[in-house]
Parts: C-alpha cells; sequence; structure tokens
C-alpha cells in the first residue's frame, strides 16, 4: 500500500496534543485539581497514540509501534480525559473507586495485547489495524473503553453545557462544552471505521476531534464576553 498525505496528519496531531497537554500540566500546577491532572496525563496519552502513528506514516510498519498504538491509541485514546471528567463531576471517593477499575482493565487489556500473536499476512505496510491480531477478541477491550470515555467525557461536557448556558456571564463555557463534546465524539467515530479497515479517517477525526476539544478548553478558561463588556461599561460611565 502507497502512502497519502493523510497519513501524515498524524505528526500534527502529535505537535497539537503534546501543546494541549504542556498547556494543562501549567494549569494544574498554578491551581491544583486532580481532574486537570488527569486531562494533562490524557495530552500525553493522546500524542504517544498519534506518535506511533506518525513513525508508521514515516519508518513503515513495525511490530512494537502497532502493539503501542493500539494500547494508546484504542486503550487509552479518551479513557484519561474521561477520568479527569469523572473527577470534576463526581465525589472523590467514587473516582478513585472508578480509577482503581479503569486502570485495571487497561492493564489486563494491554498485557492480552502484547500477548497476542500477529497475522503478518495481514500486515499493511504503511497502514495500522487491529485486524492483525490471532486474538481477534481482544478488540472487544476498545469498544468498552471508548464508551467509558463517551459517557463521562461527553456526558460531562454536555452536562456542563446545558449548565452554562443558563447563565449569561458563563455563555463561553456553554460553547467551550459544546466543542469538547463534538470534539470528544469525533475519534470515536473514526476509530469505528478502523474496524472496517479505513484508519485514514482516524487520522482526521484525531486532529479534528483535539483541536475542538483544545478551542472548547481556551473557550472555558477565558473570560466571558459579555461580563468584559460590561466591566467597559462601567469603567467609561
Amino acid at each position: 500500500m502507497q502512502q497519502s498525505p493523510l497519513h501524515y496528519i498524524p505528526i500534527a496531531t502529535t505537535v497539537l496534543a503534546l501543546v494541549f497537554s504542556a498547556t494543562l500540566f501549567a494549569r494544574y500546577r498554578e491551581r491544583g485539581g486532580t481532574h486537570l491532572l488527569w486531562w494533562a496525563l490524557g495530552g500525553l496519552t493522546y500524542a504517544a497514540g498519534t506518535i506511533t502513528e506518525s513513525l508508521t506514516t514515516l519508518t513503515g510498519w513495525h511490530e512494537g509501534v502497532f502493539r503501542a498504538w493500539y494500547i494508546t491509541g484504542a486503550l487509552l485514546g479518551g479513557a484519561p480525559l474521561a477520568q479527569g471528567s469523572v473527577y470534576l463531576h463526581t465525589t472523590r471517593r467514587t473516582a478513585n473507586i472508578l480509577s482503581v477499575a479503569l486502570i485495571t482493565t487497561i492493564v489486563v487489556a494491554s498485557v492480552c495485547i502484547c500477548l497476542s500473536p500477529i497475522n503478518y499476512a495481514l500486515v499493511e505496510q504503511y497502514r495500522l489495524s487491529g485486524k492483525v491480531f490471532e486474538w481477534s477478541w481482544v478488540r472487544l477491550f476498545s469498544p468498552f473503553l471508548n464508551l467509558y470515555a463517551v459517557f463521562f467525557l461527553v456526558g460531562g461536557a454536555i452536562l456542563s453545557a446545558w449548565k452554562f448556558s443558563k447563565n449569561r456571564d458563563t455563555f463561553n463555557r456553554f460553547v467551550g462544552n459544546v466543542l469538547i463534546a463534538v470534539g470528544a465524539i469525533l475519534p470515536g467515530i473514526g476509530g469505528t471505521f478502523t474496524r472496517f479497515g479505513h484508519v485514514e479517517v482516524l487520522y482526521v477525526t484525531e486532529f479534528i476531534g483535539l483541536s475542538m476539544i483544545f478551542l472548547g478548553y481556551r473557550y472555558n478558561v477565558a473570560g466571558s464576553p459579555f461580563r468584559v463588556r460590561s466591566r467597559s461599561k462601567e469603567a467609561t460611565a
């Protein structure tokens, strides 16, 4: 299989994910909060997944890189970001329990992925796909983790958007959470396409999705334009 321009998109996604993670770590150091730490870790794992995609584009298929891609992408793609939302929207005790369950599931799944034999007849030089696993059942872990991510990351963003939509002064957070919700859904849609051999769709949705999540975060931490406008009027009155 020949490379296409779409195969180079993960390189840009990796850079964006690293910038996003650095931004979140800086926010965590400034304000604290376990949810910010999980989100920052989520940015790193997102970057780790797209780095493996970038390496495959630049150097071709390698077994170690492929297994790392499946663990960091299919298993860890959205889970740490979702866990940040768990800490933001639930009690500390509930979040800690879910963290243990999530980490345990990821560890078990990772071991199975590392042990599964590979069907080399199905390997394509510049395309990553879980279809090469001899143990096809290991691919069942990723839908479960993706549903977890959708429920908490997308669900948490929708809940926040609904809450902030009621107040004109928090309109920026309404917009931000809508962007995060849509951005979080896109990689999951792309992941579904990989099961049918269209990994290029995942590359596109990862980049667009992370861009929307990053933009949504920027909207959330920005001041409300209505509030700023009101203060400007008061200052000139």
